[in-house]
């Protein structure tokens, strides 16, 4: 006797063999994590004073993980006493998350933590 649905009122339970139980319960697990979606994280990594041609080379890298479906892990990276410049990582990152509008959107703002200011940007659905 297995019980199928402990939660029921009152529990619902079937006379089965308990090993073929076992093995549709497996069966259908493994049906079900097939169908999950592996989430994919992409780093992109900046100082606190990029250059206008690096930071565009880095945006298009930005673009393109975007596109294939991956999240996009932007942070500024602060050496040293480079931690004196918080607030031009931060208006670097906000200014990736504006050219990026199109291809995704903003999970999580710029936020500071240890010598890294991190910004999390996940894709746009695709119609």
């Amino acid at each position: 006797m297995v019980e199928i649905s402990p939660n029921a009122k009152p529990p619902v339970c079937k006379v089965i063999d308990y090993k073929k139980f076992l093995y549709e319960q497996k069966k259908r697990e493994k049906a079900l994590k097939s169908k999950t979606s592996k989430v994919v994280v992409k780093e992109i990594r900046f100082g606190p004073n990029t250059d206008d041609h690096d930071y565009e080379f880095k945006r298009k890298h930005a673009v393109k993980f975007l596109e294939s479906g991956a999240k996009l892990k932007a942070f500024v990276f602060f050496k040293g006493r480079s931690i004196i410049y918080k607030d031009q990582g931060e208006i670097l990152l906000l200014r990736l998350a504006q050219d990026l509008e199109e291809y995704g959107t903003v999970e999580q703002m710029p936020k500071l933590e240890g010598k890294r200011m991190i910004m999390l940007i996940a894709p746009k659905k695709k119609k």
